[in-house]
């Protein structure tokens, strides 16, 4: 969709003008791992808009294969105004115009499900399950079990705005357990579900992914895995301990989009078969590269010099401060064996 970000801070009924960006969850996923390297598709639909153009043509400029993606004559590009206030403050507002959007009418019947499932991670989120009862008939089944599916990664990114007079909890649960890899933020699960008591109490209500990753804001992210079935017993798993990451201190600019470049950096680790520490790291430093701009996506750090930064020790990793410019500052291949 098209996003208007307000020239000044303040409510919306007070911000005279507004510049355009392209937004939305998953497409910044996909942008994000493109700039890190990977193949990324992004598919979707979008009105014979002016508005449909801009969004396309924003994101096929990271390298994003937006071939798939339909234009829908009958329906417009979804639009949304924000504040400049991050989300997690009582003074952030948002206003979303996406009922009856093109993005809105996405079913199993109009969608190219062959070039959805020919990935090996296929990233989902929640906020689609959120724009109408097609939506979230497409989302079912994608998670549906199949021997072929590539892995499914599913962000909760709860939206109230989107679920009024909608059962958040029941669809939000139900689409987690179907993926084999869920990312969802503590205050998220509290929301939503009305779960407290840390990550441990989250992996109790959502025992059936593969892996689960708990996002906690400024303090870090702790990462579950399923153990390997027992040769012996296959039909017997058990929960390998939680992996906790603390993040690195960073000078914020703005929260918007760091939840999106989080999850970019962690499949990126994840599909190069990182350890579990490491896949979170990469995912802290992508959202501390969006954490220190004004955009929901900024360029990542080269791989280089993230791979470097992952992997220090874990004093050097506690003293590591990341604040505006810090991916483009200058990083010589030689100081890996300085940190």
């Amino acid at each position: 969709m098209v996003t208007f970000i307000p020239t000044r801070p303040g409510p919306l009924a007070d911000v005279p003008t507004f510049s355009r960006a392209t937004g939305g969850a998953e497409s910044n996923v996909a942008c994000a791992m493109a700039a890190l390297g990977h193949s990324a598709r992004w598919v979707s639909r979008v009105g014979t808009d002016g508005f449909g153009e801009c969004v396309v043509a924003g994101i096929a400029e990271y390298g994003v294969d937006v071939s798939t993606v339909r234009r829908d004559p009958s329906r417009p590009t979804g639009v949304y105004f924000r504040t400049a206030a991050d989300r997690g403050s009582g003074a952030h507002e948002v206003a979303y115009y996406r009922a009856g959007s093109a993005a809105s009418a996405m079913s199993p019947a109009n969608v190219d499900m062959n070039a959805v499932r020919d990935c090996r991670i296929l990233h989902l989120s929640g906020i689609t399950a959120a724009l109408s009862a097609d939506c979230h008939a497409l989302l079912h089944r994608l998670t549906a079990p199949a021997a072929d599916r590539p892995l499914i990664s599913f962000d909760i990114n709860h939206r109230p705005a989107l679920w009024r007079g909608k059962n958040a909890a029941r669809t939000l649960l139900e689409l987690a357990r179907r993926a084999d890899l869920v990312f969802v933020g503590e205050d998220e699960a509290a929301e939503v579900w009305g779960v407290t008591g840390g990550p441990a109490a989250i992996r109790r209500v959502l025992r059936e992914p593969g892996a689960l990753v708990v996002k906690q804001g400024a303090r870090g992210a702790t990462a579950f895995r399923r153990q390997a079935p027992d040769p012996f017993e296959p039909t017997r798993t058990t929960d390998m301990p939680g992996t906790f990451e603390p993040s690195p201190t960073v000078t914020a600019v703005s929260a918007i989009g760091a939840g999106d470049s989080f999850a970019a950096g962690y499949l990126s680790a994840t599909l190069r078969a990182l350890p579990p520490r490491q896949r979170l790291r990469h995912g802290h430093l992508l959202a501390a590269a969006t954490l220190t701009t004004p955009t929901d996506l900024a360029p990542p750090p080269a791989r280089a010099h993230a791979d470097h930064l992952a992997a220090l020790d874990d004093a050097a990793w506690g003293r590591l401060r990341l604040a505006p410019g810090w991916t483009q500052t200058a990083w010589a291949p030689e100081e890996a064996n300085t940190p």
